[in-house]
Formats: structure tokens, C-alpha cells, sequence
């Protein structure tokens, strides 16, 4: 963990329940409850701990099985650019991976390059993403939230959210904007022209009446 993570929502500690109350009073995550759960890729990035003993990743991975989602990888690895930009690649090529999350390295300190790594992966950025979780994390500690960097994006289809390596702060990206979103964005990112406009047949028939007219 760096400096410029450490302890940027130290005052929003969330309950044992936190992260499941939204999906409980919203019909919409609701329903999430009962569809496939979205095979998810996590990625910690730190040198200062090991797989054991990141409790960040741990969070990411106790949040979404609470949200009823399968993880299907937790990589743990150190802060090297190249490295961080391979795995996260690899992970977005995978058929079995719908959404993936890393935590950690996103801070101002000369080796948090997880920004850096993963935006030139990025087809298309979610700008609102990193403007929410500065809001959220204001409320929590003020101005210190100018060090917290975050980052949102979509490539082939697959959501990535690259998350801060405190504790508290990836808590608060995963209950209140995460969690809430993966679904919804994996499948406004895989929909299909057919899904998005369907054929309309008596319109197709409408047009060809002119032709017959005429012979």
C-alpha cells in the first residue's frame, strides 16, 4: 500500500451488511440475484504485501460472492507496468471473465502505475465512474481525496474497474457504484444490433406495397 492510498475513507468503515441493503430495496439488483453470476478476474497490485495478506483483494472477493458473482481468478503481483498491463490483458481476453477489478498502485507515488497500465486497454472510458468516487470519498475525508485516483473502462465487451489499494476506499467503490453497475454494464457492452432494434416486419411489408402497385 502507498501513501497517497492509505486510508483515504478511514472514517466509512461499512457494516457487516453494507453492499447488500441497495440490492434488497431495488427490484432491479434483485433480480441480479437470480440470473448467471459474472465470472470475475481480480488482480491486487502492491509490493508492500503479499496475496496472504492483502486485504484488499480479500474485500473484492468477499463482495461480489456476497453479490452472489463467482471469482474466477485473484492475482496478486508487484508494481511494474508491463506486468500489470499483461495481466489485466490476459484477463480480458478470457472467455470465463465478464468483469475485472484490481486494487492498488492507483495513488501519486512513483511506482503506482495502474493507471498508467490499464487506461491504453481501455476502448471506452467511464469518466463518470472516477467523478463519483471523488464525491463519495470527499464526504468521507475531505480534501485528502485529491491523492485517490480511479479508473473505469470497457474493452470487448468487458468491464474494468481499477480500484484504490486501501481497504476502505475499494469498500466504498464496490458498495456504492460497483456492484450495483456490473451487470448492467456487462450487458449494455455485449448487447447486439438485433437486441438493440429488433426487425420490424409490417414495416418491411409497408414498403414493399409501393412496388406491386405499379405492375
Amino acid at each position: 500500500m502507498t501513501d497517497s492510498e492509505r486510508n483515504p475513507t478511514a472514517d466509512t468503515q461499512p457494516g457487516p451488511d453494507d453492499g447488500t441493503n441497495a440490492a434488497a430495496s431495488d427490484p432491479d439488483c434483485s433480480a441480479d440475484n437470480s440470473a448467471d453470476p459474472l465470472g470475475t478476474g481480480v488482480v491486487t497490485i502492491a509490493t508492500d504485501r503479499s496475496l496472504e495478506s492483502d486485504t484488499t483483494g480479500e474485500a473484492i472477493m468477499t463482495a461480489f460472492k456476497k453479490a452472489d458473482h463467482e471469482i474466477v481468478t485473484r492475482e496478486h503481483i508487484g508494481t511494474d507496468h508491463d506486468t500489470v498491463q499483461s495481466i489485466v490483458s490476459r484477463l480480458i481476453d478470457r472467455d470465463d471473465i465478464d468483469i475485472v477489478v484490481t486494487g492498488g498502485a492507483t495513488g501519486v507515488e512513483p511506482d503506482d502505475v495502474t493507471i498508467e497500465a490499464v487506461e491504453p486497454l481501455l476502448e471506452k472510458e467511464l469518466t463518470a465512474f472516477d467523478e463519483l468516487f471523488t464525491s463519495l470519498a470527499y464526504e468521507a475525508v475531505g480534501t485528502r481525496v485529491i491523492a485517490a485516483r480511479t479508473l473505469a473502462g470497457v474493452t470487448e465487451g468487458t468491464p474494468i474497474f481499477c480500484l484504490p489499494g486501501d481497504e476502505s476506499a475499494a469498500r466504498l467503490a464496490l458498495d456504492e457504484i460497483v456492484l450495483s453497475e456490473a451487470r448492467h454494464l456487462v450487458e449494455l457492452a455485449r448487447k447486439t444490433d438485433d437486441e438493440e432494434a429488433p426487425r420490424d416486419e409490417d414495416a418491411d411489408a409497408d414498403r414493399a406495397e409501393p412496388e406491386t402497385e405499379g405492375e
